[in-house]
């Protein structure tokens, strides 16, 4: 008789026919099926069967900032499934779209003397709202008689995105794009700013400086200006000082270029302020905003604008905004939305967040002793252990989950942004648990003092 060959395991299923996030095509890819998810654990399964419970120390890629299987998201998703999941937005509309744009307006970043953003376009995915912004000011500029403007000023250590223009305006050098350098746009960047913690005023006035000399070159040309506020993400997770947003909004300013803040990892309080560009009190001229938008349940993401730039832009010779997706407006997703920023809107996020960051803070403290660390940082609900060396993705992420905790690093971080339900005891296993991932894998030598496994 011939033998039944045993049953491949979902991991297995998974590998003969799926792409991963910058992965392989490889019968070897790493992975662990997700069994369940509620409030902030995971439940694992490992490719021998070995069971895991683990604290979601990712929210999802920063969007489940809520945690899973929450009542009120819940419940709206299966409200609005009992109307209708889907529509499409052209030439016509429905209540959950008009909320969500009423909410995010009401949110939005302001300040006297600025035109509000007050015109929002709601996009698929964090990408989409970024190419849309992008065309946003391109078309803004041409209806204002600079059709010569199609480049971008952007600084350095940015990510903004997968899609061909994001790519464009991510770090030239240290990104993850440089694959395609014939086929993404030259635009101009300015050096990255200087880390927070050990910003001056000097540095900080001399990076201004540097920012002012690029944009005064290339004005002619330039359509925008456009950066992660305060805290960039995948390109390196790096906090820069609010200043430099008040340069970025005053070099804007002299150059007649548009200012677009990308929020998409940063908004809903992720750095302790509703929105980045709250550290400072500066106002956008575009803004984008994703991720935690629905808080993590599904994708949808939008890009607010003034309506300074929504007028110039619809009475130009195009006479509309050029981008139209099949899903735009996503009834179910709007829905969802709302329930999320209703959560928002309550203001417990606050201080959810600063004893979340205290609890990083205090953490976190015992990785600064491993030989393998060169910095550990904190932002808001943002937990960060910098090594000096690559980090070893499979190796930690395996040490991680054996301590309880879901970690997904990359180049040379582990890093953390818990969900905002996380108790006091789930921010001290995600701390203790990145650490002894870091020391047990990382570590050649003895801490200097103490140690942190």
């Amino acid at each position: 008789m011939t033998p039944v060959p045993a049953q491949r395991s979902l991991i297995q299923r998974d590998r003969a026919r799926l792409w991963h996030p910058y992965a392989s095509a490889s019968p070897d890819l790493p992975l662990w099926e997700v069994e369940a998810a509620d409030g902030v654990r995971l439940r694992l399964r490992s490719e021998d069967g070995d069971h895991h419970e683990v604290v979601d120390a990712m929210s999802s890629w920063w969007s489940s900032i809520h945690g899973y299987r929450h009542p009120v998201l819940d419940a709206a998703a299966k409200r609005q499934l009992a109307d209708f999941s889907h529509v499409m937005f052209g030439g016509l509309t429905h209540a959950p779209a008009v909320e969500l744009a009423e909410r995010l307006v009401d949110m939005a970043p302001s300040a006297p003397g600025r035109s509000r953003l007050e015109r929002v376009f709601l996009a698929d995915s964090g990408s989409v709202a970024v190419e849309v912004a992008l065309k946003l000011a391109v078309q803004f500029q041409t209806a204002s008689g600079h059709p010569q403007r199609q480049r971008f000023l952007s600084i350095r250590g940015g990510y903004h995105g997968d899609t061909f223009a994001a790519m464009g305006v991510c770090d030239p050098v240290d990104g993850m794009h440089a694959a395609f350098p014939g086929l993404l746009a030259g635009n101009v960047f300015a050096p990255r700013p200087p880390a927070a913690a050990s910003a001056t005023p000097e540095t900080v006035t001399a990076w201004a400086a540097e920012l002012q000399d690029l944009a005064a070159t290339h004005s002619g040309e330039l359509a925008a200006i456009i950066v992660e506020p305060v805290l960039q993400g995948a390109g390196g997770m790096h906090a820069y000082p609010a200043g430099c947003l008040t340069a970025l909004r005053q070099v804007a300013d002299r150059y007649g270029l548009l200012l677009i803040f990308d929020e998409i990892a940063t908004g809903f309080g992720r750095t302790g302020q509703l929105f980045a560009a709250g550290h400072a009190g500066v106002v956008p001229d575009i803004m984008c905003v994703g991720k935690a938008l629905t808080g993590g349940y599904l994708t949808l993401a939008a890009m607010l604008c003034t309506a300074d730039v929504a007028a110039a832009v619809s009475n130009g010779q195009a006479g509309a905004l050029l981008h139209g997706p099949t899903f735009m407006g996503n009834p179910l997703a709007c829905a969802v939305a709302n329930a999320s920023l209703g959560i928002i809107d309550d203001g417990g996020w606050r201080a959810d967040v600063a004893r979340i960051g205290a609890g990083l803070v205090s953490g976190l403290a015992p990785a600064r002793e491993l030989e393998a660390v060169a910095d550990v940082r904190t932002l808001g609900a943002v937990g960060v252990i910098e090594l000096h060396d690559a980090v070893d993705v499979t190796a930690v992420t395996a040490a991680a989950i054996r301590h309880g905790v879901w970690v997904r690093p990359f180049r040379n971080l582990v890093y953390t942004m818990p969900p905002y339900i996380s108790t006091a005891a789930d921010i001290e296993q995600i701390t203790a648990g990145m650490t002894a991932a870091v020391a047990e894998v990382h570590e050649r030598a003895p801490a200097r003092s103490g140690g942190a496994a």
